[in-house]
C-alpha cells in the first residue's frame, strides 16, 4: 500500500512538472544539435587492409603451414608498431607534404588485426576524406617497401586500397546518437530538478493542496474586493477551512 502512494505522488510529481522537464529535454538536445553540427569539425575515415604471409623458401619448406601460419602472426604484432613508427610516418609526411609530426600522424592511425588472422586493416581518420585517403595508401606503399629492408622479408600482400567515396560521410560526431544521449540526460536533469523544486518549495498554491496538507475538507472561500471606477466588484478568493 505504501509503495503504491509513493508511486502515485512520484508520477504526480512528473506530472506537475512536465512542462519543465520537457523544456529542459529540448534544450539539451538543441545544445547537442548546435555543437555537433556547426562546432565539432567533421572527421572521416579511410582504410586499406594488408595480408601478411611467408613466401616459401627451401629453409621453411621443413616446417609445417600451422607453423607457418603462426610464425605470422607472431609477426603481425612486430609490423603493427613499424607501420606507425617514425621510421614509416616520416617519409609519408615527406612524400604528402604534410604539416604533422610523426607522432600527430601517428595519433590518426588505427592498426589492428582479428584474432588469429593475418589480415591488418589500417584505419586513417582526418578532416579532409581526400587526405585520409592519400595518408593511408601511402603508409601502404612506404610500409611494403620498408619492410624488406628492415627485416629482410618480402610477405606483404595489398588486399584492398582506400578509396574517395563519391559522398564522405564523416564517422566523427555521430550527430544523431548526441543528440538522443543529451536528450537522455536531459530527461535524467529534469527529473532531478523537478523533484529538487517540489522538495524545496513549500508554499502552498491549491485549495487541493491545503486538504492534502491538513486532511481536513474546505467549508468556505472568503470572496476579496476589488475597488474600481465608481463601484465595488467582488471575485473569488482562495478558500479556507
Amino acid at each position: 500500500m505504501e509503495n503504491s502512494i509513493q508511486v502515485k505522488a512520484i508520477v504526480k510529481i512528473l506530472r506537475k512538472r512536465i512542462l519543465l522537464i520537457l523544456s529542459i529535454i529540448v534544450i539539451a538536445m538543441a545544445l547537442a544539435a548546435y555543437v555537433s553540427y556547426y562546432v565539432i569539425t567533421p572527421v572521416y575515415q579511410a582504410e586499406t587492409q594488408i595480408l601478411i604471409n611467408q613466401k616459401n623458401t627451401d629453409q621453411q619448406q621443413m616446417y609445417t603451414g600451422a607453423y607457418s601460419i603462426e610464425t605470422d602472426l607472431q609477426l603481425i604484432n612486430t609490423y603493427n608498431v613499424i607501420i606507425k613508427s617514425p621510421a614509416i610516418l616520416s617519409k609519408v609526411i615527406e612524400e604528402l607534404k604534410l604539416e604533422l609530426s610523426p607522432e600527430q600522424l601517428a595519433e590518426k592511425i588505427t592498426v589492428n588485426n582479428e584474432s588469429q588472422s593475418q589480415v591488418v586493416s589500417i584505419k586513417i581518420l582526418d578532416e579532409k576524406p581526400a587526405r585520409a585517403v592519400e595518408i593511408a595508401n601511402t603508409i601502404i606503399d612506404v610500409f611494403k617497401e620498408d619492410i624488406q629492408k628492415l627485416m629482410n622479408v618480402d610477405n606483404i600482400n595489398v588486399l584492398s586500397v582506400a578509396k574517395l567515396a563519391d559522398d564522405p560521410q564523416p564517422v566523427k560526431p555521430k550527430k544523431i546518437l548526441n543528440i538522443a544521449i543529451s536528450g537522455f540526460l536531459g530527461l535524467l536533469l529534469g527529473t532531478g530538478i523537478a523533484f529538487s523544486v517540489e522538495f524545496f518549495d513549500s508554499t502552498i498554491k491549491t485549495e487541493q493542496e491545503i486538504e492534502e496538507l491538513l486532511n481536513l475538507p474546505i467549508l468556505g472561500f472568503v470572496s476579496s474586493i476589488k475597488e474600481g471606477r465608481g463601484s465595488i466588484s467582488t471575485r473569488r478568493g482562495r478558500r479556507v477551512t
